[in-house]
C-alpha cells in the first residue's frame, strides 16, 4: 500500500506517493487544471494506478491555528476525493509548506517558470513527510 498526499491549489496540485513501505516519497507530479471534476478523476487514476491505500489532502491554516475560507474549501475537496476513491482520506496541517517548498526550490536554484511548475509537488512532498513522520512515532 501507498500513501498519496495532495496539496490542492486552483489553478496547480501537488500530489505525492510514498514508497511501498510507507517511509518516504516515491513520486511527485503536478496536475493543472481549474476543473474540478477532472482533476478529481485524474486523482482517483492515480491512486488506481499506483496502488494508493490512503490519502493526505494539506488543510491550509493560519497562523493561529484557526481556519479561514481555504480550509473549508479544502475540506469539501477531501470529501469528494474520498467520495470517489472509496479510501481514507486525513487532512494534514501544511502550514509552512509553500514557503518551504519555496525556500528548497531557491536553494537549488529554480525561478521562473521552472519554479512555478515544480513547487506544488514539493509542497506535496512536504505534506507526505511530515504524515509519515507523524505515523512512525
Amino acid at each position: 500500500m501507498r500513501i498519496m498526499a495532495i496539496d490542492y491549489g486552483d489553478a496547480r496540485t501537488g500530489v505525492a506517493i510514498s514508497d511501498l513501505l510507507c517511509s518516504l516519497t516515491g513520486s511527485t507530479q503536478v496536475i493543472h487544471g481549474r476543473m474540478q471534476e477532472k482533476l478529481i478523476a485524474s486523482l482517483v487514476q492515480i491512486a488506481r494506478e499506483n496502488e494508493v491505500g490512503e490519502i493526505v489532502v494539506g488543510l491550509p491554516r493560519n497562523m493561529d491555528g484557526s481556519e479561514g475560507p481555504r480550509a473549508e474549501l479544502c475540506r469539501q475537496f477531501a470529501a469528494k476525493v474520498e467520495e470517489a476513491t472509496g479510501l481514507p482520506v486525513k487532512l494534514w496541517d501544511e502550514r509552512w509548506t509553500t514557503v518551504e517548498a519555496h525556500r528548497i526550490l531557491n536553494d537549488h536554484n529554480y525561478h521562473g517558470k521552472k519554479r512555478k511548475n515544480t513547487v506544488d509537488a514539493v509542497a506535496a512532498s512536504l505534506i507526505l513527510e511530515g504524515y509519515l513522520a507523524f505515523r512512525g512515532r
